[in-house]
């Protein structure tokens, strides 16, 4: 039999999983990057197959659906994941379709979240367990959720109430953790976010230079969370095909 996967749903080019791949990678994790947002039957690995799940960023809202009707899939296949255990990761967007798919509300953000900003300690979780009660992440969000049922709140930001939460297997993070200098060299280079990032008042220099200041503590942080995953996700892979051989 092939080897279980970590499917990897990527929204737009730029919004690559960064980070999040290093360290699948570095546990030699069989990976798969699909971009299935205007599908609206999308072809899909076999379920059984799966071995975790990746929901990247993306400029879109999670419920344009209109638009893009393989958001519709992505929230079937969250719920679906999490009902059997499988370890979920969603970031930006994936957090939202996360929430969404949990039934929690996505809106409008009271305004544009852009560039480096805190984000406050709640509680801690093996997930997700920051070290400092205010750490300072890497922003780049318009629209924000309300906090599903059941699920445990880990971080918030004085304009944003729900920045990470757990529920069961999955782990959702309004903030980029993943993204590294030179991924976000590639941010800059994309002229739809440098119009977002000037809209916002920001400038390439000033984020370049508060990533600088802030990567020493956002790598670490990132490493942690995303180790933790691919760990999980090896002994969910490791269960697989336990039970088929």
């Amino acid at each position: 039999m092939t080897k279980p996967e970590v499917l990897i749903l990527q929204h737009a080019e730029w919004e690559k999983p960064g980070l999040i791949l290093s360290d699948l990678e570095e546990i030699n994790l069989p990976t798969q990057t699909l971009n299935i947002s205007k599908q609206k039957k999308p072809d899909l690995p076999d379920f059984d197959e799966v071995a975790g799940l990746v929901v990247m960023g993306g400029p879109m809202g999670a419920t344009d659906f209109d638009d893009y009707p393989g958001l519709k899939a992505e929230m079937k296949l969250i719920r679906a994941a999490i009902g059997t255990g499988k370890p979920v990761l969603g970031v930006c967007l994936g957090h939202q379709l996360i929430g969404a798919a949990l039934g929690a509300k996505v809106k409008k953000a009271s305004a544009p979240e852009i560039g480096i900003a805190p984000i406050k300690r709640v509680a801690k979780h093996d997930f997700f367990s920051m070290w400092n009660k205010e750490l300072n992440v890497l922003q780049w969000h318009g629209d924000c959720i309300s906090l599903p049922d059941s699920a445990e709140l880990l971080a918030r930001s004085s304009d944003t109430k729900v920045q990470a939460f757990r529920f069961g297997s999955a782990l959702g993070m309004q903030f980029h953790l993943e993204v590294t200098p030179q991924l976000l060299e590639e941010w800059l280079d994309e002229p739809s976010m440098v119009k977002q990032l000037k809209a916002s008042g920001g400038s390439k220099s000033q984020l370049r230079e508060a990533f600088a200041a802030s990567y020493p503590q956002i790598q670490p942080l990132g490493e942690q969370v995303f180790s933790g995953f691919a760990a999980r996700c090896s002994t969910y892979s490791f269960s697989l095909t336990s039970r088929k051989s």
